[in-house]
């Protein structure tokens, strides 16, 4: 398998195009929050019915939060999020 290229360095090089890296960065972010919604959740003991009744909402809505396909985050919900979770948010540029 001489012509094979591992993924890492695939990555590496399609990252270098401004467009990918930029949907790159971008997919971070909501996956990030929903994975780290997922984890404050569990580390709570908290199941999504006990979080969703805490945020006055449905599970429902618990689970989408915690959906890493999920785009419709507002700050507001987040906001709404660091309250229960006695956590403070921080959203900024860098």
């Amino acid at each position: 398998m001489k012509n094979t290229i591992k993924f890492r360095d695939y990555l590496k090089q399609q990252l270098k195009k401004e467009g990918v890296r930029k949907a790159f960065e971008e997919e971070d972010i909501y996956v990030s929050l929903a994975i780290q919604i997922a984890k404050i959740r569990q580390k709570e003991n908290l199941s999504q019915g006990q979080l969703a009744q805490k945020l006055h909402t449905t599970q429902q809505t618990v689970s989408r939060l915690e959906d890493t396909r999920n785009r419709s985050f507002s700050l507001k919900t987040l906001i709404k999020l660091a309250q229960v979770f006695h956590k403070r948010l921080r959203v900024e540029f860098v």
